[in-house]
């Protein structure tokens, strides 16, 4: 299993990036999906969720900024995010699977917001 982020960096306060996640070796539309980041000493937080049937949920300090999609075709989840914060910086981490924590996980992808 492989998942593979993309598309973190660095970005104005109020601007805006969509982090993508490729995934291989797993059937891909059968799984659920999510987005976690964590800051380094802080725990790791779910960000956002999505389920085989396109049902969603979010951590409320996103809410209305972010948007989690997939695309079962391309084996890919999607995380565009709105209106960004500096206390949206984060490690961005992919994860795959059913199991609480999930099953499995991407090295993760920087964002970093400056004010």
């Amino acid at each position: 299993v492989q998942l593979v982020e993309s598309g973190g960096g660095l970005v104005q306060a109020g601007g805006a990036l969509r982090l993508s996640c490729a995934a291989s070796g797993i059937i891909f539309s059968i799984n659920a999906m999510a987005w976690y980041r964590q800051v380094p000493g802080k725990q790791r937080e779910l960000v956002a969720r999505i389920t085989r049937g396109s049902s969603t949920n979010y951590v409320d300090s996103v809410k209305g900024r972010f948007t989690i999609s997939r695309d079962n075709a391309k084996n890919t989840v999607y995380l565009q995010m709105n209106s960004l914060k500096p206390d949206d910086t984060a490690i961005y981490y992919c994860t795959a699977g059913l199991g609480s924590p999930p099953d499995y996980w991407g090295r993760g992808t920087h964002v970093t917001v400056s004010s």
